[in-house]
């Protein structure tokens, strides 16, 4: 079995971790589908206004499990003033009726799937006040809310439904323009809700990011000899990471990795000695517990291993032990593969900020 196939298979079921299924209007359905709150310019609001209103959004999709960091889903808000008073009370408050108008809508086609206007009120001391007191009013329970979230759902699942042929084929031109993260991405926000588009999403995410890792492959190994002529060894085993046995360049970044692993292993075991000679069993037991079992002077740092032991007095050597890496480090570059795997789409959506919010026309 391929492992960067198994791999991707792998992951995009941990990911989802629940059974695909076309149907609409489930509540756990909802789960599968992200959201990014936004706040554009909006007329004079104020600053503390503005974050009450992040924050208010954010609970509504967070409370209906859509919350996302990415910038194509996003909830936008407008808002109208519709009146500004000042009481007859002692002491005179400012009053606020605001309408606030939510939008579900795609920041890349351009497109609104739902919205909904909500009449708020606020009062307070002074303007700010009053606007604030108007926007903490905003409750993800309220019925027009939910029926707001729920038609913005069924509107992104209808959209992948019927796009969905589109949106591999605008993954497959982003990874021919090598913009390879950009296009897993794309096809790791498909919901797997969505079961069609999902699986094949998946055949063409396995696909990509074996062409990510190709052309990356050759591209690492020249940084990490740069980094290891640097003397940055963890660094030149970082870059190295990624680079999986179906990769072309596999045995030259293994080769390459287990230079690294020698220089690595030499220096633990000269430290282990020099700390030996000083008397010192502890850090001499902690650095040969740096030497991984299947590098070069692994016989060496057992030899010393047991000089040291038998050396030490009895009370002493029961509180001293030294144990060798029973896994070599290329164990440890699989996990972290892995892990760049499933951090290749997050990432990219973590990265993006929302830009040209303010194309929804608001009249």
């Amino acid at each position: 079995m391929k492992i960067i196939k198994s791999i991707l298979v792998a992951l995009f079921f941990v990911c989802f971790s629940v059974k695909a299924q076309n149907n609409l209007g489930k509540s756990d359905d909802v789960a599968r589908i992200a959201i990014a709150p936004v706040v554009g310019s909006i007329p004079d609001m104020p600053l503390a206004a503005e974050r009450i209103l992040l924050n208010k959004m954010g609970q509504i999709a967070s409370k209906n499990g859509m919350a996302s960091a990415g910038n194509r889903f996003i909830m936008y808000p407008h808002v109208s003033i519709m009146s500004q008073d000042i009481t007859a009370t002692a002491p005179p408050m400012h009053a606020y009726n605001l309408d606030i108008t939510l939008y579900i809508a795609d920041n890349v086609t351009q497109t609104i799937f739902s919205s909904t206007t909500i009449p708020l009120k606020g009062v307070g001391k002074n303007p700010t006040k009053a606007y604030v007191g108007a926007l903490k009013m905003l409750n993800y329970k309220r019925p027009e809310v939910k029926t707001f979230i729920q038609d913005g759902k069924d509107k992104i699942v209808e959209y992948y439904n019927s796009q969905c042929d589109f949106i591999l084929k605008d993954a497959e031109s982003l990874a021919g323009r090598k913009e390879f993260d950009e296009a897993i991405y794309t096809v790791m926000s498909i919901p797997d809700v969505c079961k069609d588009c999902y699986i094949k999403g998946k055949d063409v995410a396995v696909t990509i990011f074996k062409l990510k890792m190709e052309n990356e492959c050759m591209q690492n190994i020249a940084d990490a000899r740069a980094a290891k002529a640097k003397d940055d060894y963890d660094l030149a085993a970082s870059y190295l990471a990624g680079i999986l046995p179906d990769v072309s360049c596999y045995s030259d970044a293994q080769s390459l990795l287990k230079e690294i692993e020698d220089h690595r292993c030499a220096v633990a075991l000269g430290k282990a000695k020099g700390a030996w000679s000083s008397g010192n069993s502890r850090d001499a037991g902690r650095w040969l517990g740096e030497v991984a079992s299947d590098s070069k002077c692994y016989k060496e740092a057992m030899a010393l291993g047991n000089e040291i032991k038998a050396k030490l007095k009895a009370d002493e050597d029961r509180e001293w032990d030294f144990k060798v890496k029973v896994q070599s480090d290329n164990v440890e570059l699989e996990k972290q593969a892995i892990k760049a795997v499933r951090d290749v789409g997050v990432a990219f959506g973590e990265n993006q900020q929302p830009t040209n919010i303010n194309w929804i026309n608001m009249d």
